[in-house]
């Protein structure tokens, strides 16, 4: 395995413990005081919760841009036509597919969520291979294939037990944002106009303004946004936004490094690690069959991870229009 897939392998698993991590944060937050105080607060708290987090994050990785003296390349960057693809993928990743995320994280728990949303590498896959024609060997389609099993074994087992469907449904709708998401900004970062770090930029900025002047206006969630504001909880979101900044910036390099394809199937292992953080942190229960079926997805990850016999084109491009 050379460096450079190395690398971007490294990063995917990054990417994977510090989600976990995230997304067992992330359930402790929506369960403190400003957002439970009242009904209202109830309903609106993972909207505004979202919008505080890719406004926190975009800050984080303005900070990181800036510490690397990337800020002038990265204006630069932002006026190119690849910039306008990775907003697309910022629309579907953050206001569509992060809100259903933070939305199920809320009426179903961060267990259940993190594994029905951690079906989105079959959508994304589905996508790369039309829209990009990234060629993926039979071993990995196997090993996606029983990592997606996997999940789907611990997500029937949620469901026949305690699942709320509004819950499930918002996850599903994660699926699809996510999805979309990474086939879309891989796109974008085929050149080298925007980097794996400027698209993650372009898309937190992207995200956070839409948040903040369409979806907190309609849901009248200004109110509650000051109030968090002033709360001590936003020193929180904040801290777990950075998490999930730290999350996002190996995800994104892992993208560029092996492809969406490869880099979803092994950011699904999120699952396992929310599984671990949630029973060290909140005390939930761990079955054997969860413990089997997390065996059952890091098995087929082993072969999504494999370094391809076959090199994936460097640029792909989409398909014709006729």
């Amino acid at each position: 395995m050379n460096n450079n897939y190395k690398k971007g392998v490294m990063c995917a698993i990054s990417s994977a413990i510090s989600w976990g991590a995230y997304t067992v944060l992330m359930g402790i937050i929506l369960a403190m005081t400003p957002f439970v105080k009242t009904e209202q607060a109830l309903v609106l708290a993972p909207i505004i919760t979202a919008f505080l987090h890719d406004s926190f994050s975009a800050i984080w990785t303005f900070i990181y841009l800036g510490f690397r003296k990337q800020l002038k390349n990265f204006f630069k960057a932002v006026k190119t036509k690849s910039a306008l693809w990775v907003v697309l993928g910022a629309l579907l990743g953050g206001p569509v597919g992060m809100t259903g995320y933070l939305l199920s994280v809320k009426y179903i728990g961060p267990s259940y969520t993190a594994i029905i949303s951690s079906l989105y590498p079959a959508v994304g896959a589905l996508l790369a291979t039309v829209v990009l024609k990234e060629k993926i060997n039979k071993k990995a389609w196997i090993g996606l294939i029983v990592a997606i099993i996997g999940v789907s074994v611990l997500g029937y087992t949620s469901v026949s037990t305690s699942v709320n469907p509004v819950g499930f449904l918002f996850a599903l709708l994660c699926v699809f944002g996510w999805g979309s998401e990474c086939v879309i900004c891989a796109y974008g970062m085929k050149g080298d106009e925007v980097t794996s770090e400027f698209a993650l930029q372009i898309r937190q900025f992207t995200s956070a303004v839409v948040y903040g002047l369409i979806i907190v206006p309609i849901v009248g969630g200004i109110g509650l946004s000051f109030d968090i504001l002033r709360n001590s909880v936003i020193f929180w979101i904040g801290g777990t936004a950075l998490v999930a900044t730290i999350s996002y910036l190996c995800y994104y390099t892992a993208i560029y490094k092996i492809g969406p394809t490869r880099a979803m199937g092994l950011n699904i292992t999120y699952v396992v690690w929310a599984i671990i953080f949630d029973k060290i942190f909140l005390g939930s229960e761990i079955s054997l069959l969860t413990v089997l079926s997390s065996i059952l997805v890091i098995g087929g990850v082993y072969f999504v991870a494999k370094e391809p016999e076959i090199e994936v084109e460097s640029e792909p491009k989409l398909l014709e229009v006729k």
